[in-house]
């Protein structure tokens, strides 16, 4: 009987131990940083597909958006953000909250489809962009590009989803190399970061944007393969982004992986171990 008794206390005690591990980490990844994958290229050369981050949650203070989402459709789990936290959306403000800088790398929430996206802060609120042959200008004024040789990648699957990469010289074969212009661009800020170019298409020219008070604009450095601020929601992009949206900022790559899963060890990326998101 005795021996029922503490095999049963054990599988109780076991139970514990992993629920109150759940939730530590649950509160680990509310308040202070979540963990991202980056899926797309979207921000080449500074993030690769494959890249793994943990986002600074305490960089803007925290919304309903801090609060995790977990969707895995292959197993039928979809749990959003607002599905725990949605009593503290609908009023654009943030608890202890810190404005966001030009320049910054941020993760948000899609403020239609609720996924989480990755791009660089461009236009603050109040403020006008519009983009002129793939020169942003902010308030009227360029954020200078200085050509920086090229980006070179091989044309190959990348990431869980083998996504293929455009290329500024055309078609490329398998294993060939895929080159895209590579330019060092100077926002008003003092920041300076990469910027890459694959050809003149319509989001290299806009129309004059406004970013509404309380929004943000956002950009990918691959200008040519981003859906963002640059094209409004339904039409696919991004558009403008609220305060409460946005979940963090994303400060140092841990680790990258150029296979298909972050476990093929033999495809990580040495040089890019705790790099720092510039």
């Amino acid at each position: 009987m005795a021996a029922k008794e503490k095999t049963g206390n054990a599988f109780v005690e076991t139970i514990k131990t992993i629920v109150y591990a759940l939730l530590i980490a649950g509160v680990f990844r509310t308040l202070f940083f979540q963990p991202f994958w980056i899926p797309s290229g979207s921000m080449k050369e500074t993030l690769l597909i494959g890249d793994f981050l943990f986002v600074n949650k305490m960089a803007y203070g925290y919304s309903y958006a801090s609060c995790p989402s977990v969707m895995l459709p292959r197993f039928g789990i979809d749990v959003d953000a607002k599905d725990i936290c949605g009593v503290f959306d609908g009023e654009n403000t943030r608890l202890f909250a810190n404005q966001p800088k030009r320049g910054d790398v941020v993760v948000f929430r899609h403020p239609v489809s609720g996924r989480d996206y990755i791009k660089r802060l461009i236009g603050l609120p109040g403020e006008t962009v519009q983009v002129r042959q793939g020169v942003v200008y902010i308030n009227g004024v360029a954020a200078p590009q200085t050509p920086d040789g090229d980006f070179t990648e091989e044309m190959a699957p990348q990431g869980p989803q083998a996504l293929r990469p455009r290329c500024e010289n055309g078609p490329v074969g398998n294993g060939g190399a895929c080159i895209k212009s590579r330019a060092i661009e100077a926002l008003p800020s003092g920041t300076q970061h990469a910027v890459l170019n694959i050809g003149n298409q319509a989001s290299d020219n806009t129309g004059v944007y406004t970013v509404p008070e309380g929004q943000y604009f956002f950009m990918g450095d691959n200008r040519d393969n981003s859906a963002d601020s640059r094209l409004a929601q339904p039409a696919g992009g991004v558009g403008f982004v609220p305060f409460e949206n946005l979940i963090g900022r994303a400060d140092r790559i841990m680790f990258s992986s150029a296979g298909r899963s972050m476990l093929f060890f033999w495809t990580w990326r040495g040089d890019r171990f705790f790099k720092r998101v510039e």
